[in-house]
């Protein structure tokens, strides 16, 4: 079984770095983001769980006392975000001993939990004594009909949404996570002013990735998720939050194509995985992508891409994190654009986009094919 330390938490400071710009970031020494599946147990039953989520904790978790040490390792690394996730991570009762311990070493952590019995007001406030940075909430439909659909329970969009009451009362910043696909394509609209009752700080979109549970014809087509990245790029200057995409960095150059060019005063558009400075010295660019930028941790170890490509260079127990994402040959060749075959190695936009390397690998079996999902013409990634 198992094995989970009982410390006593306490209130403690926030001692996070300052977040460098995603500029600053070299991608070849360190990633922007990590995201760390503390457990695959989680009580619901997702249709598009990417993690094939169990109702039970796997025997061959990392103990607390391995996870401190994979800490230590991601302090050296120093990502600017540590996202700890699951299954649901609550389902460890050592979560708050392990963000306890990142936060005093440095780390600016976030949480995401599953919307269950497990997330009560009181854990969430003690998640925000400890320093937790920000809170994930999933809601992938405007009704409980549409949403609990997803999540395989009833309720489950009742629970959400006591949730995210929660954290608004506590002033707690939080994010939104919802999947795209063909189900709730009509939702999107609706859940526009029910996010914005919440005071939500972000609205992160995820297109989905063929992987888990996840079905290849739930996949929304290339025509529709264009539709989609202009309808939220015409969204942004109405809401007050931010607005991200998951496994779909055509966003990003959906807005790069929208900025005038060479302007008279320098502008630059940042978001969650991406920056992009346009001034009359030219435009920069930078965005993260599976494997550049950003590293996965699983519930056994394994030291992956992402939570969507769940390809193993090495695992904690064997090997140092941040070795493995420098020197791995899997790593590496995913940070070289010149790697990209297909469309994608062709296009203009290699850097800030690069297409949905998970999506890719979903689709042919290959995680430097071109990303489906993508519908630029020729002329348009060559120009």
């Amino acid at each position: 079984m198992v094995a989970d330390a009982q410390i006593p938490i306490g209130r403690v400071a926030a001692a996070a770095r300052p977040r460098p710009e995603l500029l600053e970031v070299d991608f070849d020494q360190k990633p922007f983001t990590v995201a760390w599946e503390l457990t695959r147990s989680c009580a619901l039953a997702c249709v598009h769980c990417r993690a094939t989520a169990q109702p039970r904790r796997d025997p061959g978790e990392l103990t607390t006392q391995e996870a401190y040490r994979v800490v230590d390792q991601l302090t050296d690394l120093a990502p600017s975000v540590l996202v700890l996730t699951g299954g649901d991570p609550f389902m460890r009762p050592d979560l708050f001993a392990i963000a306890e311990y990142a936060i005093r070493r440095g780390l600016s952590v976030s949480v995401s939990p599953t919307t269950t019995a497990l997330v009560t007001r009181e854990r969430l406030a003690q998640l925000q004594d400890l320093g937790v940075q920000m809170i994930h909430v999933s809601l992938d439909g405007a009704s409980a009909a549409s949403h609990d659909s997803f999540r395989g329970f009833a309720g489950t969009f009742d629970r959400a949404r006591q949730i995210l009451g929660d954290l608004a009362d506590l002033g707690f910043p939080t994010q939104v996570g919802t999947t795209v696909t063909r189900r709730n394509l009509d939702d999107l609209p609706l859940m526009v002013p029910l996010l914005a009752t919440f005071g939500i700080r972000m609205w992160s979109l995820f297109f989905l990735v063929p992987t888990g549970r996840a079905r290849h014809e739930d996949m929304v087509d290339a025509a529709t998720a264009e539709r989609l990245w202009e309808w939220m790029a015409d969204l942004v200057p109405q809401v007050p939050f931010s607005i991200r995409t998951t496994a779909a960095p055509q966003y990003r150059r959906t807005l790069l194509r929208r900025a005038p060019r060479h302007p008279s005063t320098p502008q630059r558009l940042t978001g969650a995985g991406y920056q992009i400075t346009n001034g009359p010295s030219g435009v920069q660019t930078r965005g993260v992508n599976d494997g550049k930028g950003f590293l996965f941790i699983d519930h056994l170890g394994e030291i992956c891409p992402s939570g969507f490509l769940q390809l193993s260079a090495g695992n904690v127990r064997l090997d140092h994190v941040g070795e493995v994402y420098r020197s791995s040959a899997l790593f590496r060749s995913l940070r070289d654009p010149s790697a990209l075959q297909g469309r994608c190695g062709r296009c203009r936009y290699a850097d800030l986009c690069g297409g949905s390397r998970a999506r890719a690998y979903g689709v042919s079996g290959s995680c430097l094919d071109e990303d489906p999902l993508c519908g630029l013409s020729e002329t348009e990634i060559a120009l």
